[in-house]
Protein backbone atom coordinates (compact mmCIF):
# COMPACT_ATOMS: atom_id res chain seq x y z
CA UNK A 1 0.00 0.00 0.00
CA UNK A 2 2.89 1.97 -0.04
CA UNK A 3 5.35 3.19 -2.24
CA UNK A 4 9.19 3.90 -1.44
CA UNK A 5 11.37 5.48 -3.78
CA UNK A 6 15.36 5.33 -2.13
CA UNK A 7 18.26 6.16 -4.24
CA UNK A 8 20.12 5.01 -1.51
CA UNK A 9 21.73 1.18 -0.40
CA UNK A 10 19.55 0.97 2.41
CA UNK A 11 16.62 -1.15 1.07
CA UNK A 12 15.41 -3.08 4.03
CA UNK A 13 12.58 -4.90 2.93
CA UNK A 14 8.99 -5.26 3.41
CA UNK A 15 7.59 -3.64 6.56
CA UNK A 16 4.31 -5.86 6.73
CA UNK A 17 2.83 -2.37 7.34
CA UNK A 18 -0.83 -4.20 7.66
CA UNK A 19 -0.14 -7.35 9.22
CA UNK A 20 -0.55 -7.50 13.24
CA UNK A 21 2.27 -9.69 13.94
CA UNK A 22 5.62 -9.03 11.83
CA UNK A 23 9.42 -10.55 12.50
CA UNK A 24 11.16 -7.26 10.63
CA UNK A 25 14.29 -8.64 8.68
CA UNK A 26 17.06 -5.95 8.56
CA UNK A 27 20.17 -5.57 6.58
CA UNK A 28 23.66 -4.21 8.32
CA UNK A 29 23.64 -0.51 6.28
CA UNK A 30 24.84 2.69 7.01
CA UNK A 31 21.70 4.88 6.36
CA UNK A 32 23.38 7.93 4.40
CA UNK A 33 26.01 5.72 2.47
CA UNK A 34 25.83 6.26 -1.35
CA UNK A 35 25.85 3.51 -4.37
CA UNK A 36 28.94 3.84 -6.15
CA UNK A 37 29.38 6.03 -9.14
CA UNK A 38 31.98 7.02 -11.43
CA UNK A 39 32.63 10.89 -11.88
CA UNK A 40 31.64 13.98 -9.36
CA UNK A 41 27.95 14.77 -8.96
CA UNK A 42 26.63 16.39 -11.64
CA UNK A 43 22.78 17.15 -10.13
CA UNK A 44 19.18 15.15 -9.93
CA UNK A 45 18.21 14.37 -13.59
CA UNK A 46 14.70 15.06 -13.08
CA UNK A 47 13.82 17.24 -10.17
CA UNK A 48 10.66 17.38 -10.51
CA UNK A 49 10.42 13.70 -10.54
CA UNK A 50 12.44 13.51 -7.12
CA UNK A 51 10.66 15.96 -5.25
CA UNK A 52 7.32 14.07 -5.84
CA UNK A 53 9.67 10.88 -4.74
CA UNK A 54 10.36 12.70 -1.52
CA UNK A 55 6.68 13.58 -0.52
CA UNK A 56 6.09 10.02 -1.62
CA UNK A 57 8.92 8.88 0.81
CA UNK A 58 7.29 11.15 3.41
CA UNK A 59 3.99 9.62 3.02
CA UNK A 60 5.06 5.97 3.72
CA UNK A 61 6.65 7.22 6.79
CA UNK A 62 3.41 8.78 8.23
CA UNK A 63 1.79 5.73 7.01
CA UNK A 64 2.97 3.17 8.83
CA UNK A 65 2.09 2.13 12.64
CA UNK A 66 5.35 0.76 13.12
CA UNK A 67 8.22 2.98 13.21
CA UNK A 68 8.44 6.74 13.44
CA UNK A 69 4.39 6.37 15.08
CA UNK A 70 5.29 3.36 17.17
CA UNK A 71 8.59 5.31 18.70
CA UNK A 72 6.57 8.18 19.42
CA UNK A 73 3.06 7.08 20.60
CA UNK A 74 3.76 3.08 21.47
CA UNK A 75 6.30 4.91 24.72
CA UNK A 76 3.81 6.83 26.16
CA UNK A 77 1.50 7.00 28.42
CA UNK A 78 -1.40 7.36 25.17
CA UNK A 79 -0.99 3.66 23.79
CA UNK A 80 -0.83 -0.12 24.88
CA UNK A 81 -0.07 -2.71 22.37
CA UNK A 82 -0.54 -6.31 24.34
CA UNK A 83 0.71 -9.45 23.27
CA UNK A 84 -3.06 -11.43 23.04
CA UNK A 85 -2.31 -14.89 23.30
CA UNK A 86 0.47 -15.38 20.40
CA UNK A 87 -0.91 -11.96 18.61
CA UNK A 88 1.07 -8.69 18.38
CA UNK A 89 4.16 -10.84 20.27
CA UNK A 90 6.35 -9.65 17.53
CA UNK A 91 9.69 -10.38 19.31
CA UNK A 92 8.53 -8.07 22.00
CA UNK A 93 8.86 -5.02 20.06
CA UNK A 94 5.89 -3.48 21.11
CA UNK A 95 6.53 -4.79 24.97
CA UNK A 96 9.85 -3.20 25.08
CA UNK A 97 8.72 0.20 23.78
CA UNK A 98 5.93 0.31 26.43
CA UNK A 99 8.27 -0.29 29.11
CA UNK A 100 11.19 1.64 28.34
CA UNK A 101 13.33 -1.31 27.85
CA UNK A 102 14.47 -1.27 24.25
CA UNK A 103 18.24 -1.34 22.95
CA UNK A 104 20.38 -0.28 19.73
CA UNK A 105 18.79 -3.23 18.33
CA UNK A 106 15.38 -2.55 18.55
CA UNK A 107 13.94 -2.67 14.56
CA UNK A 108 11.52 0.26 14.81
CA UNK A 109 14.26 2.77 16.09
CA UNK A 110 17.35 1.16 13.02
CA UNK A 111 13.94 1.29 10.57
CA UNK A 112 13.57 5.38 11.46
CA UNK A 113 17.06 6.15 11.19
CA UNK A 114 17.38 4.53 8.17
CA UNK A 115 14.24 6.31 6.60
CA UNK A 116 14.74 9.81 7.71
CA UNK A 117 18.67 9.78 7.03
CA UNK A 118 17.93 8.59 3.44
CA UNK A 119 15.46 11.02 3.11
CA UNK A 120 17.45 13.75 4.24
CA UNK A 121 20.28 12.89 2.09
CA UNK A 122 18.30 12.45 -1.29
CA UNK A 123 16.94 15.91 -0.58
CA UNK A 124 20.41 17.44 -0.15
CA UNK A 125 20.54 15.87 -3.78
CA UNK A 126 17.91 17.89 -5.25
CA UNK A 127 18.99 21.21 -2.90
CA UNK A 128 22.39 20.76 -4.61
CA UNK A 129 23.37 23.65 -7.10
CA UNK A 130 24.14 21.17 -9.48
CA UNK A 131 20.74 19.86 -9.40
CA UNK A 132 19.59 23.69 -10.82
CA UNK A 133 15.76 23.45 -9.29
CA UNK A 134 13.33 26.57 -9.62
CA UNK A 135 13.58 28.41 -6.59
CA UNK A 136 9.98 26.80 -5.40
CA UNK A 137 11.48 23.35 -5.57
CA UNK A 138 14.75 24.52 -3.56
CA UNK A 139 12.19 25.82 -0.95
CA UNK A 140 10.36 22.84 -0.99
CA UNK A 141 12.98 20.21 -1.09
CA UNK A 142 14.21 22.38 2.35
CA UNK A 143 11.00 22.37 3.89
CA UNK A 144 11.18 18.23 3.61
CA UNK A 145 15.08 17.95 4.61
CA UNK A 146 13.67 20.25 7.78
CA UNK A 147 11.14 18.01 8.90
CA UNK A 148 12.86 14.46 8.45
CA UNK A 149 16.23 16.19 9.98
CA UNK A 150 14.00 17.50 13.10
CA UNK A 151 12.47 13.90 13.76
CA UNK A 152 16.38 12.49 13.70
CA UNK A 153 17.00 15.10 16.03
CA UNK A 154 14.62 14.98 18.15
CA UNK A 155 14.91 10.93 18.63
CA UNK A 156 18.72 10.71 18.62
CA UNK A 157 20.15 13.84 19.33
CA UNK A 158 22.66 13.87 16.61
CA UNK A 159 22.41 13.52 12.69
CA UNK A 160 24.92 12.26 10.17
CA UNK A 161 25.48 14.65 7.05
CA UNK A 162 26.81 13.69 3.79
CA UNK A 163 27.91 16.45 1.27
CA UNK A 164 26.76 15.42 -2.41
CA UNK A 165 30.11 15.53 -3.48
CA UNK A 166 31.94 13.10 -1.12
CA UNK A 167 31.93 9.17 -2.44
CA UNK A 168 31.70 6.33 0.05
CA UNK A 169 34.82 5.99 1.15
CA UNK A 170 34.17 9.20 3.38
CA UNK A 171 32.49 8.76 6.43
CA UNK A 172 29.01 11.07 6.62
CA UNK A 173 30.29 13.91 9.48
CA UNK A 174 28.00 14.12 12.63
CA UNK A 175 26.00 17.30 13.55
CA UNK A 176 24.70 17.82 17.45
CA UNK A 177 21.66 18.29 18.38
CA UNK A 178 22.10 22.12 18.79
CA UNK A 179 23.83 21.83 15.28
CA UNK A 180 21.56 20.39 13.89
CA UNK A 181 18.87 22.44 15.37
CA UNK A 182 20.97 25.72 13.66
CA UNK A 183 20.61 23.91 10.49
CA UNK A 184 16.55 22.48 10.44
CA UNK A 185 15.81 26.39 11.63
CA UNK A 186 18.29 28.07 8.58
CA UNK A 187 16.36 25.53 6.22
CA UNK A 188 13.22 26.78 7.35
CA UNK A 189 13.99 30.26 7.43
CA UNK A 190 15.71 30.40 3.83
CA UNK A 191 12.93 27.91 2.21
CA UNK A 192 9.88 30.56 4.12
CA UNK A 193 10.12 33.06 0.67
CA UNK A 194 9.82 30.69 -1.85
CA UNK A 195 6.97 28.57 -0.21
CA UNK A 196 3.67 28.78 -1.64
CA UNK A 197 0.98 30.71 0.36
CA UNK A 198 -1.44 27.48 0.79
CA UNK A 199 -4.58 28.02 2.93
CA UNK A 200 -7.21 25.47 3.87
CA UNK A 201 -8.37 22.77 1.08
CA UNK A 202 -7.11 20.31 -0.60
CA UNK A 203 -3.81 22.15 -1.34
CA UNK A 204 -2.44 21.65 2.35
CA UNK A 205 -1.07 18.27 0.80
CA UNK A 206 2.28 20.46 -0.26
CA UNK A 207 4.61 22.09 1.06
CA UNK A 208 3.43 25.74 2.19
CA UNK A 209 4.29 29.05 4.31
CA UNK A 210 1.89 27.91 6.91
CA UNK A 211 3.75 24.44 7.57
CA UNK A 212 7.07 25.98 7.44
CA UNK A 213 5.42 28.44 10.39
CA UNK A 214 4.19 25.76 12.18
CA UNK A 215 7.39 23.44 12.36
CA UNK A 216 9.58 26.98 13.39
CA UNK A 217 7.11 27.15 15.86
CA UNK A 218 7.33 23.50 17.07
CA UNK A 219 10.97 24.08 17.29
CA UNK A 220 11.15 27.37 19.62
CA UNK A 221 8.62 25.35 21.92
CA UNK A 222 11.00 22.65 22.49
CA UNK A 223 14.22 24.76 22.06
CA UNK A 224 15.33 24.67 25.63
CA UNK A 225 14.98 20.71 25.79
CA UNK A 226 16.70 20.31 22.42
CA UNK A 227 19.68 22.71 23.90
CA UNK A 228 19.94 21.79 26.93
CA UNK A 229 19.11 25.05 28.77
CA UNK A 230 17.03 24.45 31.19
CA UNK A 231 13.96 26.03 30.90
CA UNK A 232 12.00 27.81 27.92
CA UNK A 233 13.29 31.69 27.17
CA UNK A 234 10.07 34.03 27.04
CA UNK A 235 11.64 35.41 23.20
CA UNK A 236 11.65 31.75 22.38
CA UNK A 237 8.21 31.88 23.54
CA UNK A 238 7.11 34.66 21.99
CA UNK A 239 8.52 33.73 18.73
CA UNK A 240 6.73 30.68 19.23
CA UNK A 241 3.34 33.10 19.10
CA UNK A 242 4.78 34.63 16.34
CA UNK A 243 4.69 31.82 14.19
CA UNK A 244 1.40 30.74 15.10
CA UNK A 245 -0.13 34.32 14.15
CA UNK A 246 1.27 33.74 11.12
CA UNK A 247 -0.54 30.48 10.33
CA UNK A 248 -3.71 32.19 11.40
CA UNK A 249 -2.70 35.11 8.70
CA UNK A 250 -2.96 32.31 6.24
CA UNK A 251 -6.73 31.13 7.28
CA UNK A 252 -6.09 28.39 9.68
CA UNK A 253 -8.41 28.83 12.46
CA UNK A 254 -9.97 26.08 15.10
CA UNK A 255 -12.82 24.15 13.68
CA UNK A 256 -16.08 22.98 14.92
CA UNK A 257 -17.13 18.76 14.96
CA UNK A 258 -14.04 17.13 15.57
CA UNK A 259 -14.10 13.83 14.02
CA UNK A 260 -14.92 15.46 10.93
CA UNK A 261 -11.19 16.78 10.77
CA UNK A 262 -10.13 13.58 10.13
CA UNK A 263 -12.47 13.08 7.36
CA UNK A 264 -10.75 13.21 4.10
CA UNK A 265 -12.40 16.26 3.16
CA UNK A 266 -11.93 20.15 3.23
CA UNK A 267 -11.95 21.87 6.60
CA UNK A 268 -9.92 25.03 8.42
CA UNK A 269 -7.32 22.69 10.93
CA UNK A 270 -5.42 20.57 8.30
CA UNK A 271 -2.24 22.55 7.67
CA UNK A 272 0.00 19.33 6.18
CA UNK A 273 -1.44 16.16 5.15
CA UNK A 274 -0.21 13.22 3.56
CA UNK A 275 -2.03 10.46 0.96
CA UNK A 276 -1.08 7.68 3.62
CA UNK A 277 -3.46 5.49 3.97
CA UNK A 278 -5.43 5.82 7.40
CA UNK A 279 -6.16 2.09 7.43
CA UNK A 280 -2.91 1.38 9.81
CA UNK A 281 -4.71 3.83 12.48
CA UNK A 282 -7.87 2.30 12.57
CA UNK A 283 -7.98 -1.55 11.37
CA UNK A 284 -4.82 -1.85 14.64
CA UNK A 285 -7.05 -0.65 17.39
CA UNK A 286 -10.25 -2.47 16.04
CA UNK A 287 -10.90 -6.60 16.88
CA UNK A 288 -11.65 -8.94 13.86
CA UNK A 289 -15.42 -8.80 14.06
CA UNK A 290 -15.59 -5.28 13.66
CA UNK A 291 -15.63 -5.17 9.77
CA UNK A 292 -16.67 -2.79 7.31
CA UNK A 293 -17.95 -3.75 3.45
CA UNK A 294 -14.69 -3.24 1.85
CA UNK A 295 -12.95 -4.53 4.73
CA UNK A 296 -15.23 -7.54 5.64
CA UNK A 297 -12.26 -9.33 7.72
CA UNK A 298 -12.27 -6.81 10.15
CA UNK A 299 -9.81 -5.03 12.52
CA UNK A 300 -6.32 -6.75 13.97
CA UNK A 301 -6.97 -6.53 17.42
CA UNK A 302 -3.95 -4.66 18.75
CA UNK A 303 -3.90 -0.98 19.86
CA UNK A 304 -5.33 -0.06 23.11
CA UNK A 305 -5.21 3.14 25.38
CA UNK A 306 -4.79 2.92 29.40
CA UNK A 307 -7.57 3.45 31.88
CA UNK A 308 -5.49 6.41 33.25
CA UNK A 309 -5.26 8.22 29.96
CA UNK A 310 -8.79 7.72 29.29
CA UNK A 311 -9.49 9.17 32.39
CA UNK A 312 -8.13 12.17 31.36
CA UNK A 313 -11.87 13.14 29.50
CA UNK A 314 -14.82 14.09 31.06
CA UNK A 315 -16.89 11.97 31.53
CA UNK A 316 -18.97 8.67 33.60
CA UNK A 317 -15.52 6.81 33.05
CA UNK A 318 -17.31 3.60 33.07
CA UNK A 319 -19.47 3.81 30.16
CA UNK A 320 -19.07 6.19 26.71
CA UNK A 321 -22.63 5.41 24.96
CA UNK A 322 -23.84 8.66 23.71
CA UNK A 323 -25.76 10.79 26.43
CA UNK A 324 -22.71 10.05 28.92
CA UNK A 325 -21.93 13.24 29.90
CA UNK A 326 -18.45 12.73 27.54
CA UNK A 327 -16.90 15.86 25.71
CA UNK A 328 -16.69 15.54 22.28
CA UNK A 329 -13.32 14.14 22.21
CA UNK A 330 -13.81 10.97 23.87
CA UNK A 331 -15.85 9.54 21.19
CA UNK A 332 -19.07 7.37 21.73
CA UNK A 333 -20.07 3.47 21.17
CA UNK A 334 -23.79 3.71 19.40
CA UNK A 335 -26.34 1.61 20.33
CA UNK A 336 -27.88 1.50 16.80
CA UNK A 337 -26.83 -0.46 13.98
CA UNK A 338 -25.76 1.64 10.93
CA UNK A 339 -24.73 0.69 7.34
CA UNK A 340 -21.28 1.13 6.07
CA UNK A 341 -19.22 1.13 9.54
CA UNK A 342 -21.43 3.69 11.11
CA UNK A 343 -21.78 1.21 13.72
CA UNK A 344 -18.59 1.35 14.88
CA UNK A 345 -18.19 3.74 17.52
CA UNK A 346 -15.53 6.73 17.85
CA UNK A 347 -13.25 8.06 19.83
CA UNK A 348 -12.52 5.68 22.99
CA UNK A 349 -14.04 2.62 22.23
CA UNK A 350 -15.27 0.67 26.14
CA UNK A 351 -17.87 -2.12 27.31
CA UNK A 352 -20.14 -3.68 24.43
CA UNK A 353 -19.41 -3.20 20.71
CA UNK A 354 -22.23 -3.85 18.28
CA UNK A 355 -22.61 -4.68 15.16
CA UNK A 356 -24.49 -3.17 12.00
CA UNK A 357 -28.25 -4.68 12.93
CA UNK A 358 -27.33 -3.20 16.60
CA UNK A 359 -26.71 -6.91 17.69
CA UNK A 360 -24.02 -7.47 20.04
CA UNK A 361 -20.72 -8.45 18.59
CA UNK A 362 -18.88 -11.20 19.90
CA UNK A 363 -15.01 -12.57 19.89
CA UNK A 364 -13.84 -15.67 17.74
CA UNK A 365 -14.58 -17.88 21.39
CA UNK A 366 -18.13 -16.51 21.08
CA UNK A 367 -17.84 -14.10 24.43
CA UNK A 368 -19.28 -11.05 24.42
CA UNK A 369 -17.13 -8.63 22.38
CA UNK A 370 -16.57 -6.17 25.72
CA UNK A 371 -13.54 -3.73 25.64
CA UNK A 372 -12.10 -3.94 28.83
CA UNK A 373 -10.67 -0.75 31.49
CA UNK A 374 -8.17 -3.12 32.26
CA UNK A 375 -5.54 -5.38 31.26
CA UNK A 376 -4.27 -8.66 33.10
CA UNK A 377 -0.40 -7.57 31.98
CA UNK A 378 1.84 -6.92 28.77
CA UNK A 379 0.97 -10.16 28.68
CA UNK A 380 -1.83 -13.19 29.11
CA UNK A 381 -4.55 -10.82 27.39
CA UNK A 382 -7.58 -11.93 25.27
CA UNK A 383 -9.13 -10.59 22.81
CA UNK A 384 -11.38 -8.03 24.71
CA UNK A 385 -8.77 -6.34 27.10
CA UNK A 386 -8.28 -2.43 26.30
CA UNK A 387 -9.87 0.43 25.48
CA UNK A 388 -9.82 1.04 21.93
CA UNK A 389 -8.71 4.38 20.49
CA UNK A 390 -10.49 5.48 16.97
CA UNK A 391 -9.65 8.66 15.48
CA UNK A 392 -9.62 7.89 11.72
CA UNK A 393 -12.79 5.78 10.64
CA UNK A 394 -13.92 3.31 8.71
CA UNK A 395 -16.81 4.76 6.99
CA UNK A 396 -14.61 7.46 4.91
CA UNK A 397 -12.93 4.03 3.32
CA UNK A 398 -11.22 1.20 5.07
CA UNK A 399 -7.60 2.73 3.54
CA UNK A 400 -8.86 6.35 2.73
CA UNK A 401 -5.46 8.02 1.70
CA UNK A 402 -5.57 10.94 4.06
CA UNK A 403 -3.22 11.43 7.36
CA UNK A 404 -3.05 14.76 9.26
CA UNK A 405 0.35 15.61 9.90
CA UNK A 406 0.31 19.06 11.25
CA UNK A 407 -2.91 20.23 12.23
CA UNK A 408 -4.18 23.81 13.69
CA UNK A 409 -5.43 22.64 17.04
CA UNK A 410 -1.86 21.75 17.63
CA UNK A 411 -0.76 25.53 16.86
CA UNK A 412 -3.40 26.76 18.62
CA UNK A 413 -2.36 24.99 21.77
CA UNK A 414 1.57 25.58 21.24
CA UNK A 415 0.64 29.20 21.35
CA UNK A 416 -1.26 28.86 24.91
CA UNK A 417 1.67 27.20 25.98
CA UNK A 418 4.11 29.58 25.33
CA UNK A 419 2.02 32.46 26.69
CA UNK A 420 1.25 30.95 29.88
CA UNK A 421 5.67 30.11 29.74
CA UNK A 422 6.07 33.48 29.51
CA UNK A 423 5.53 34.68 25.55
CA UNK A 424 4.13 37.91 24.73
CA UNK A 425 0.88 38.00 23.48
CA UNK A 426 -2.16 40.32 24.16
CA UNK A 427 -4.06 36.79 24.71
CA UNK A 428 -4.67 34.86 28.16
CA UNK A 429 -3.70 31.38 27.84
CA UNK A 430 -6.37 29.86 30.14
CA UNK A 431 -8.71 31.70 28.02
CA UNK A 432 -7.22 30.38 24.75
CA UNK A 433 -7.94 26.63 26.37
CA UNK A 434 -11.38 27.58 27.89
CA UNK A 435 -12.22 28.74 23.65
CA UNK A 436 -11.11 25.21 22.51
CA UNK A 437 -12.68 23.34 25.51
CA UNK A 438 -16.23 25.46 24.57
CA UNK A 439 -15.89 24.25 20.92
CA UNK A 440 -15.23 20.43 22.26
CA UNK A 441 -18.02 20.31 24.30
CA UNK A 442 -16.04 20.45 27.83
CA UNK A 443 -16.31 22.12 30.71
CA UNK A 444 -14.25 25.13 31.40
CA UNK A 445 -11.08 24.57 33.31
CA UNK A 446 -10.41 27.57 36.38
CA UNK A 447 -7.18 27.88 36.12
CA UNK A 448 -4.12 26.01 34.30
CA UNK A 449 -1.03 24.54 35.23
CA UNK A 450 1.33 22.57 33.22
CA UNK A 451 -0.12 19.59 33.94
CA UNK A 452 -3.38 20.92 32.90
CA UNK A 453 -1.59 21.85 29.89
CA UNK A 454 -0.42 18.38 28.83
CA UNK A 455 -3.82 17.38 29.85
CA UNK A 456 -5.28 19.35 27.31
CA UNK A 457 -2.69 18.75 24.50
CA UNK A 458 -3.08 14.76 25.37
CA UNK A 459 -7.31 14.92 24.92
CA UNK A 460 -6.84 16.76 22.00
CA UNK A 461 -3.83 15.27 19.80
CA UNK A 462 -3.89 11.48 20.85
CA UNK A 463 -2.66 9.46 18.02
CA UNK A 464 -0.91 12.33 16.33
CA UNK A 465 2.43 11.42 17.00
CA UNK A 466 3.34 14.25 19.35
CA UNK A 467 2.75 12.69 23.01
CA UNK A 468 6.02 11.44 23.50
CA UNK A 469 7.58 15.41 22.54
CA UNK A 470 5.15 16.34 24.97
CA UNK A 471 6.00 14.35 28.04
CA UNK A 472 9.55 14.99 27.46
CA UNK A 473 8.82 18.64 27.53
CA UNK A 474 6.63 18.76 30.29
CA UNK A 475 9.08 16.23 32.46
CA UNK A 476 7.05 12.81 32.70
CA UNK A 477 8.23 11.07 30.09
CA UNK A 478 10.55 9.39 33.00
CA UNK A 479 8.00 9.12 35.10
CA UNK A 480 5.73 5.28 35.67
CA UNK A 481 2.66 4.18 34.67
CA UNK A 482 1.13 1.21 33.89
CA UNK A 483 3.01 -2.11 33.78
CA UNK A 484 5.83 0.76 32.88
CA UNK A 485 8.61 1.06 35.72
CA UNK A 486 11.50 2.13 34.42
CA UNK A 487 12.21 5.70 35.12
CA UNK A 488 15.95 6.15 33.30
CA UNK A 489 16.20 10.05 31.87
CA UNK A 490 18.41 8.60 28.97
CA UNK A 491 15.73 7.05 27.52
CA UNK A 492 14.29 10.84 26.21
CA UNK A 493 16.87 9.32 23.71
CA UNK A 494 16.83 6.35 21.41
CA UNK A 495 20.19 5.03 20.77
CA UNK A 496 22.40 5.36 17.86
CA UNK A 497 21.24 1.50 16.11
CA UNK A 498 24.52 -0.57 16.64
CA UNK A 499 24.93 -1.05 12.58
CA UNK A 500 25.18 2.64 12.20
CA UNK A 501 27.66 3.41 14.71
CA UNK A 502 29.66 0.15 13.16
CA UNK A 503 29.68 1.77 9.44
CA UNK A 504 30.41 4.95 10.74
CA UNK A 505 33.07 5.74 13.68
CA UNK A 506 31.58 9.62 13.67
CA UNK A 507 28.85 8.38 15.22
CA UNK A 508 29.13 7.89 18.83
CA UNK A 509 26.19 5.96 21.10
CA UNK A 510 24.22 8.44 22.93
CA UNK A 511 24.27 7.95 27.32
CA UNK A 512 23.20 4.89 28.56
CA UNK A 513 22.94 2.78 25.48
Amino acid sequence: MKNRFIKLSILLGALGSFTACTDLELEDTDSVSRVQTTGDFTGVSDVAGSLSNAYNSLRGNVETHENLYGLNEGTSDELLIPTRGTDWGDNGVWRTLHQHTWDANHNFVLNTWNAFNSAIFNLTEIIAPESNASAQQVAEAKFLRAFHMFWVMDLYGQVPFREVDEGPDVNPRVMTRSEAFEFVMQDLNDAMANLPSIGPGDGTVQASKAAAHYLLAKLYLNKHIYLGTGSAAAADMTAVVDHVDAIMGEGFQLQEGFFEIFEPSDDTETILYTTSSAGNRMWSTLHYAQGTDDNAAGGWNGFSTLAEFYDLFEGDPNVNTPGSGQEERRGYVPLDGNSSGTYIGKGFLINQQYGADGSQLTDRAGNPLVFTRDFPGLLGNNERNGIRVLKYHPSNGAYTGHVVVFRFADAYLMKAEAIMRGGSSSEDALTMVNDLRELREASPLSSLSEQDMLDERGRELYTEYWRRQDQIRFGTFTSTWEFKDNTEEFRVLFPIPSVALTSNPNLTQNPGY
